[in-house]
């Protein structure tokens, strides 16, 4: 560790700033961590072992200086739907997948292509998931009983309204303290971390003027643990991995999008600059090493992050020191956090779902009125109305179906108007400006075009290509055909302006030769040139 270039410059001043933002962000990554593993469909402790091990790996091995990992709220829809439908001990299974997939994306410096996925997706699902987590939490605000949960989101809305008379109002005036002093601390008390905070007061409360008459983790849950769970291997076969498969692909796409994301708001913050695949790697291993020990999916956690900079961290043994704080205060505290209320539990996530649900940002897309609108309101409805996996991946489509559309209307063939000397006949050379790609989206232009100036059969047809950057193969074989079709007519294509991309393409496929080198500039030469070469006399 020592070796780390993360470490540069480290001294005794530094030490100190570390512990300080260590021990704030531990602090703050308690509630969080039981919050963000109730409201998955786990025992709160699970959430707790996810951010010491996570938490510590991450910060050691990772590619970010200041990155905080540990359970986020994006896992949550996801890590739900695979415990309802699968069982906690296949969660397991399907996070230590992921990890290794994390790892493989780093490894293979895949890290970059995360990055490319488009900006209305990511708000989409992001959005949609908020609004999932926030959903989630109304029967606990409410403290409403005999809730049934299930994986659609207009089956949970509906059991809600069936138990809307089960409402108890100890709850709900237990949450309303907790939901008040989250809100306001940050205001009146900025260095006092509003979750917990708010989640001391209101137990505080429930068990003074309350005791028994709300739902607790001691009553839900039973107690919790003072000690890290041992060491066991997930039970991998065949069979478990086929059907895990998709769920551990969401987990690995989910926690490599968040853990960059969160990099580069550090990145942002404190002007660094982080190494991608190794985060990667780093929070692969730690996802992999969580799942051993019985911990939930981690990824980097932006608020988390964002805390421990603004505290002063001045190297990654802040985040180490992170992990050790939980751990002391699991070892030591962990009889005491079976009296803390669902209740209590309830605003906390619901303040996190409304701070992550990008609402400036989606609204910012929808004024465009354009078909990043669509890409972004289709993703959302479908992250909410059916799962993530289903909106990410319509999203994606959608989003390059978008793309390929606007690239093909971006090309252009223009006719270049022939000289006076010419207009009273047909020219022998006819000239074209192409602008744009010349790619599979674009075949329809290249089609309708290039049939034009077949049939007026010129004796040279002169390509104007300087303003073509790409050709891909179907691009190619369209001017292959031209060039076949005019060699049946005696006419000669001329290529200029040619850029390298395209250059390289058409002597892989041998079409270089077909055209000519002769045939080939690299600069735009007048027609002139042309004629002459071709011994094309104007009359």
């Amino acid at each position: 560790m020592l070796k780390d270039n993360r470490f540069q410059g480290y001294s005794a001043g530094h030490l100190q700033k570390d512990i300080i933002a260590g021990l704030v962000v531990g602090v703050v990554a308690i509630p969080l961590a039981m919050a963000f593993a109730i409201a998955s469909g786990v025992r709160p402790e699970y959430g707790i072992y996810t951010t010491i091990i996570a938490g510590i790996m991450v910060s050691i091995l990772g590619g970010s200086k200041f990155q905080i990992a540990g359970p986020t709220g994006a896992f949550v829809p996801v890590l739900l739907g695979v415990v309802m439908q699968y069982g906690y001990e296949n969660l397991i299974i399907a996070g230590f997948m992921a990890g290794i997939m994390i790892t493989l994306l780093g490894i293979f410096k895949l890290g970059k292509f995360i990055k490319f996925i488009p900006r209305p997706v990511t708000i989409g699902f992001t959005a949609g998931i908020a609004i999932i987590i926030f959903s989630g939490q109304i029967a606990n605000f409410l403290g409403l009983k005999g809730i049934a949960k299930h994986e659609e989101f207009h089956l949970n809305m509906i059991e809600i309204l069936r138990k809307i008379a089960t409402i108890n109002i100890y709850s709900v005036i237990i949450a309303a303290i907790c939901l008040a002093i989250v809100i306001t601390t940050p205001k009146f008390l900025p260095k006092i971390p509003g979750a917990l905070l708010g989640l001391l007061v209101s137990t505080l409360v429930a068990i003074t003027l309350f005791p028994g008459k709300v739902a607790t983790i001691g009553s839900t849950y039973g107690a919790i643990p003072s000690k890290l769970p041992s060491f066991s291997f997930p039970d991998l076969t065949w069979d478990n991995i086929v059907m895990l498969f998709p769920a551990a692909c969401v987990i690995a796409m989910l926690g490599g999008i968040e853990s960059l994301l969160s990099a580069v708001v550090a990145d942002n913050m404190a002007k660094t600059k982080h190494n991608s695949n190794k985060e990667l790697v780093g929070q692969g291993i730690a996802n992999i090493a969580t799942s051993l020990f019985g911990g939930i999916p981690a990824t980097g956690a932006i608020a988390r992050t964002a805390t421990n900079i603004k505290n002063g961290a001045a190297s990654p043994l802040s985040g180490v020191i992170h992990g050790l704080v939980v751990l002391l205060v699991l070892v030591m505290l962990a009889p005491y956090a079976s009296n803390i209320p669902l209740a209590s539990m309830a605003p906390i996530l619901m303040f996190v779902a409304w701070n992550m649900s990008e609402r400036k940002e989606f609204a910012h897309i929808l004024k465009t009125k354009s078909a990043d609108s669509f890409v972004l309101v289709a993703t959302f409805l479908l992250t909410v109305l059916m799962d993530l996996t289903t909106g990410v991946g319509v999203g994606l489509l959608l989003a390059i179906v978008m793309f390929v559309k606007r690239m093909s209307g971006s090309l252009k063939i223009s006719k270049v108007l022939a000289d006076t000397s010419e207009k009273a006949h047909k020219p022998e050379v006819m000239e074209y400006t192409m602008q744009g790609s010349l790619f599979f989206g674009s075949a329809e232009v290249i089609e309708d075009s290039f049939d034009n100036i077949v049939e007026a059969k010129p004796k040279v047809l002169l390509l104007r290509m300087s303003q073509v950057s790409f050709i891909d193969t179907s691009g190619e074989a369209l001017l292959s055909k031209v060039v076949e079709r005019l060699k049946d007519s005696h006419s000669q294509v001329v290529i200029s302006g040619l850029q390298h991309q395209p250059k390289e393409m058409l002597k892989s496929t041998g079409l270089y030769d077909k055209i000519g080198e002769k045939n080939i500039f690299s600069s735009e030469p007048p027609v002139s040139k042309i004629k002459a070469r071709h011994r094309i006399v104007t009359t």
